[in-house]
């Protein structure tokens, strides 16, 4: 069964795997705890991303953001970022939601999936009337995970696609 799951203590060691397996940039999706130690993941960077959900400890201009994980029954196999609304810089470029699928799940529709359960939950969230994404234009199969979600290309730039999803 497919299901998303707030980042959260209790499934520590299979978010550390996770995280630390996922490489620091791909596609767009950026991992700022690439390669960091188990203690580190514990002691830091999980309660930040705990906090950061309820808008605790947040840095000057960041917004709160909620780390989903996406499970197939007891693995993760994705991971997703719900952020609660908007700032002029995101409004620019990442928009609310970013996600990445682990490489030997990808082409098995867990990033359509997940997109759509996130797209749920941030219609609870998200204040704006839309739902801002982008996409790097060398990714095409996130592209078309975001279309069949409803989204439209809004605008483009020579790098990425700005995609919009109405609520």
């Amino acid at each position: 069964m497919l299901y998303l799951k707030e980042a959260n203590a209790e499934d520590i060691e299979k978010e550390y795997e996770f995280i630390t397996n996922r490489p620091e940039n791909e596609n767009g999706f950026e991992n700022h705890n690439f390669g960091c130690s188990r203690k580190d993941f514990e002691n830091e960077i999980l309660p930040k991303f705990i906090n950061y959900s309820k808008g605790i400890g947040l840095k000057d201009g960041h917004v709160p953001e909620t780390y989903l994980f996406l499970w197939d029954d007891d693995t993760i196999v994705g991971m997703f970022k719900l952020r609660h609304f908007l700032n002029e810089f995101l409004a620019n470029g990442a928009g609310h939601i970013g996600y990445g699928i682990k490489k030997e799940y990808r082409g098995k529709g867990y990033a359509t999936e997940g997109l759509r359960l996130t797209l749920e939950k941030a219609r609870e969230i998200v204040k704006e009337d839309e739902i801002y994404m982008s996409v790097r234009k060398d990714n095409p199969a996130s592209l078309r995970v975001q279309l069949k979600n409803g989204a439209y290309i809004h605008h483009e730039d020579e790098e990425e696609f700005y995609t919009r999803i109405r609520k």
